[in-house]
């Protein structure tokens, strides 16, 4: 079916989709990359492929057959430059799929919280508590609440642990002569996994000079898995949380509790 006919060109409903759909797909990637190195990296691809068009269309042949080594390459190197945006990506679109199955996950794991005798608001209660003392003591913490998909390199870093939420021992593991404070404590499933974990660090060049290695390190994570990821800074006691490779500072302690309950229910729906 021919929407507009402009004697020279025909469109069809399936182009306007086809111009919609990748639209969207452009939009999504944008968002993405927004704020991060990743950003130039693009723009400078894009520019590589418009100047191999423009010295083909020219017939300019030495540049173009150069050019050409490149481009022909090219799919391969964006998947290597890429790697924790496409990552994303991938999640970003599997997410709505397994949006049931979560679900079906979640009712099988209440009888498993039930054993373990906390539930969802009992360990945001012991988080809460835990930072409160922390701050008054100014100890730091880096705390990464999960789901499981965490990057490999960076779980499996720390040291494997599998105990109840407990303000007594987040504080311990955070205890400035504890083996355990350096480091990211990993919370799943209302439980401590593991401790002493090496995050990666952000590569983005944006951030305030005031954002130290912590905050730095919390944004890397977000960038490439669905954490929630809490701060407590050591030299300012204040509390910052970070998601999705935004990072929001000086957060009421009072809020933590809603901001944790409601990233949870995010993840099951």
């Amino acid at each position: 079916m021919v929407l507009l006919d402009l004697s020279f060109l025909d469109i069809t409903i399936w182009d306007v989709l086809d111009i919609l759909i990748v639209g969207i797909l452009l939009f999504q990637v944008y968002r993405l990359l927004r704020g991060t190195v990743a950003i130039y990296i693009l723009v400078g691809v894009v520019l590589l492929y418009v100047v191999w068009w423009l010295v083909r269309s020219l017939n300019m042949n030495l540049l173009s057959a150069i050019l050409t080594q490149f481009v022909s390459v090219g799919v391969l190197l964006l998947a290597i430059i890429f790697q924790p945006e496409l990552r994303k990506f991938l999640l970003y679109l599997g997410e709505s799929a397994l949006k049931n199955k979560r679900f079906e996950q979640f009712q099988r794991w209440l009888p498993m919280l039930g054993t373990q005798g906390i539930t969802e608001a009992k360990a945001t209660d012991e988080i809460i508590r835990a930072f409160q003392h922390m701050r008054e003591r100014r100890e730091g913490a880096l705390l990464v609440l999960g789901k499981g998909d965490f990057p490999e390199n960076a779980y499996h870093s720390g040291v494997e642990m599998d105990a109840q939420v407990s303000a007594e021992l987040l504080e311990s593991i955070f205890w400035k002569n504890s083996a355990l404070h350096d480091g990211a404590t990993f919370i799943e499933n209302n439980r401590i996994s593991r401790a002493r974990c090496v995050l990666p660090l952000t590569a983005r060049k944006n951030l305030p000079g005031s954002v130290g290695l912590r905050h730095r390190a919390a944004i890397g994570l977000s960038e490439i898995s669905q954490a929630l990821i809490l701060v407590l800074s050591e030299e300012t006691g204040k509390i910052s949380v970070v998601r999705d490779g935004q990072l929001q500072r000086n957060v009421e302690l009072k809020s933590i509790n809603t901001i944790i309950l409601n990233w949870a229910e995010s993840n099951l729906t």
